[in-house]
This record gives C-alpha cells, structure tokens and sequence, in this order.
C-alpha cells in the first residue's frame, strides 16, 4: 500500500551522488542512494542531508522521483576526510534544523548513517522532536580493535556511539555479527536491534557471458582470473591476495589478479601510496607481470569485471557487511571471502565460495587452487551464488524490510511528537 510519509536520512560524509571508487566514497554512499530510491518507490518522499563541498552544489537537488538532496553547510565547502568532519557537526545539526523549520516540514523519522550522522540525529531528536533510527556501518570500538593507533577518528567517537545506542527508537545491524558487537561492546538491547543486510541492484548487475566479457575488457581469454574490487585501503586486505598469488606461479593455466579500485583510473606510484604499498608487495613475491592493476572504473562498468573473472576475492581484516561479494554473486562469479563480519553472512561457504581466515595467504591459495582446478564446482558455485542473492539480497527486499521497520515504529513516532509538541508548547 503507497503512502507518503516523509522521511529524512542523513549522511554527512556519503553522498548518494558521488563517484565511487576513492577513499570516502563506497558501501555507504550505495546503500543511502538505493535505500533513498527503492524506500521513494515505497511510497516515502526522502530528503537526503549530506555535507556541501563544493560551492557549486546547489543547496536542494531533485535527484530522482521522490527523493531530493540536500547540500547543508557544514564548514568549509571543500572535501573533508571524514575523519576531521566531528567538529562540523553542530554546525551541520544547525543548519539541518533550520531547513526543515524554514520550509514546514513534517518528518516521521530520521535515519542516521554513521556514528557523526547519529550525533546529528540526536540533536535534531531534542530539539525538534523528531525520533531515529541508526545505521552504523562500522563501529569505533571494533575498528580500535583491528587498527589500533592506525585510526585516525577522534576518541569522543566510541562516546557518540554509546549515547546513540541510547537515544536511538531503533538501531539497524547489518548482519548478525554486528548486532552482536553492538550488544557486546555497547550493551544494545537486543529488542532494539533489527538485522537487515545491503543489497544489490538486478538492474546493475546480472551475468555477462565470460568470454564476452574479457574480450570487451581486453582480458586473456586462455588465462585464469581473480579479481579484487573495491576502496584501495589497508584493512581491504589486497596485499594479502598479492601474497596469494605468488603461491600459485605453479599452476597449469596462468593466474592472472586483476584489482580494480583506487584514487583515479591512471595509478602512480608518486600520488597513490597505497598503490605504491601494493607494487612493493607484489615485487616482493615476484608476481608484478601478473597482476593488472586497472584503477578506478566508472559503476556502469563493473558488471564486466565481476563477469570477466573465475572468482572474486575479498579478505579484509573486518567487514561491517560488504556490498561487493553481493555484486560478484549477481554477476555468477563464486567469492572467497574473509570469515568476518558480514562476509560470513553473505558467502555460504562451500556452495557460493569459500570463507577463509583473513591475513592467511597461504589458506586463501590453497582455496584459489581448489576451485580453479575444477571448472564444474566453479559452475555450481556460480549458479549457486545467483540463487542465492537474489533470494535473500536485492535493495528491493532490503528496502521492504526497512520500511516495515519504520512501520513498526510509526505509532510510537506519532506519539513522540506529540509529545514533544506539547512540551514546545508549555
């Protein structure tokens, strides 16, 4: 049934309309562009709030039927690493605040993405009334755990996250291992806690015949092909699939590994450090003329690469979900993946791939070894994969799924209001 509740979903650092590929830009900025569209095509209207950083943004942008973003002020009109955005908030929370009193508008409910999103959302809450419902996406205190001194978000980051637990009407975990870490670290009620995973778009990624595939790319088309997408960063594990490779020089039919992501589409080493990281790793095995190294790719292209390959691999240190194993699976390419986070939620191992511990190049090789060497299982796999993601995984059932949430929490929305309303008002 259509109906037209407003909704307001923030992310501060992730537009829904950026380009995909660099160091800020990925799983976030998919899920608020698919979420926006698929909840629009719900019913909603939704107003998108993400930080201006451009001066030629223009401040409300009618993006697709049902749903606008909105460019707030929040310092300087220029990219910002999200890790130094914190001390913008209030300013973005004022600014937020006094767009939807200047222009009347009624929202049931906000959705926060991530821990400076929440901060927002929380201040809007005691101000105007309007409950929320979070998103995290990551979490400090499981990001500490992993990188250590490496991270670089402020410390008050682990008590936003705590307080957002809090004041939150609902909280979405994105697999059940975040909801776990979310009741173990910051003792979430597990009634307030919902799992609802990412998705993928069957419009955006559907098998392409292989050879076809290769020869649009100008791959070798008599050649092995595993291929890495997604953010050039450390924690993604590629040096350890470098490392992988350089195990498998022995095999039969050459192994090519084609990475795919970074800063722009022409890597150097002068201007892309972890480019340069990943060169030195891949001289230290002794594996550079196998590896092709394609930078960053438009999204309309990347259900070519995922076709293209006998499998995809994946192994960070830890993964708040993963939208790329989805990707890989709609396209019917198998995915070796870390046995973390919501990786382990996606792969069904042993039927659409194979999970295996990260940093462990040696067990990732054994897995490679044994999946190239028998094209039936990588078939099976393959079907296997896109059976199950389509089932389970399409921001269409994603989007369904949030919106019976926000249903659930409607009439309690309604009564918050008016509660807030009244107390305004004496």
């Amino acid at each position: 049934m259509k109906h037209q509740n407003s909704i307001a979903l923030i992310s501060e650092h992730a537009s829904p309309l950026a380009e995909l590929g660099g160091v800020d830009t990925g799983g976030q900025n998919v899920y608020v562009a698919q979420l926006a569209k698929h909840l629009a095509k719900e019913g909603y209207n939704v107003d998108v709030y993400t930080r201006r950083e451009s001066e030629d943004q223009h401040e409300v942008v009618n993006w697709v039927n049902g749903v606008r973003v909105i460019h707030v002020t929040a310092g300087p009109a220029k990219v910002v690493i999200k890790e130094e955005l914190l001390p913008y908030m209030d300013e973005f929370k004022t600014n937020m605040a006094a767009f939807i009193i200047n222009n009347n508008i009624n929202y049931s409910l906000i959705h926060a993405n991530f821990f400076m999103s929440a901060l927002v959302a929380m201040g809007i809450k005691q101000e105007l009334g309007i409950p929320f419902v979070v998103t995290f996406h990551a979490l400090g205190h499981v990001r500490r755990v992993h990188q250590g001194d490496s991270d670089k978000f402020p410390a008050e980051r682990l008590l936003i996250e705590e307080e957002a637990v809090k004041q939150a009407d609902h909280i979405i975990a994105e697999c059940p291992q975040d909801k776990q870490d979310l009741m173990d670290h910051y003792h979430a009620p597990a009634h307030k806690v919902s799992v609802i995973p990412c998705g993928f778009s069957p419009r955006e990624f559907v098998p392409i015949d292989k050879q076809a595939a290769r020869k649009m790319l100008g791959l070798p088309q008599n050649e092995h092909i595993i291929l890495q997408l997604g953010r050039m960063v450390p924690r993604k594990g590629v040096d350890n699939v470098i490392r992988a490779l350089g195990d498998l020089k022995n095999m039969d039919t050459p192994v090519k590994l084609l990475i795919v992501g970074g800063e722009c589409e022409e890597l150097e080493e002068a201007t892309c450090p972890e480019y340069a990281r990943l060169l030195g790793v891949a001289r230290e095995n002794g594996v550079v003329n196998s590896i092709i190294f394609a930078g960053r790719k438009n999204r309309d292209m990347l259900k070519y690469y995922y076709s293209a390959a006998d499998v995809f691999i994946t192994t960070p240190w830890y993964e708040p979900f993963g939208i790329t194993p989805l990707e890989a699976m709609a396209c019917g390419t198998p995915v070796i993946g870390s046995n973390v986070g919501g990786i382990k939620y996606s792969v069904a191992d042993g039927e659409t791939g194979a999970l295996v511990e990260a940093n462990n190049p040696i067990r990732l090789a054994d897995k490679l070894r044994w999946m190239l060497n028998s094209p039936a299982l990588l078939n099976r796999m393959g079907e296997n994969a896109i059976w199950r993601v389509n089932r389970y995984f399409t921001w269409a059932k994603v989007a369904a799924n949030v919106s019976d949430m926000y249903k659930r929490l409607m009439p309690q929305v309604t009564e918050i209001g008016l509660i807030h309303q009244k107390s305004q008002a004496a």
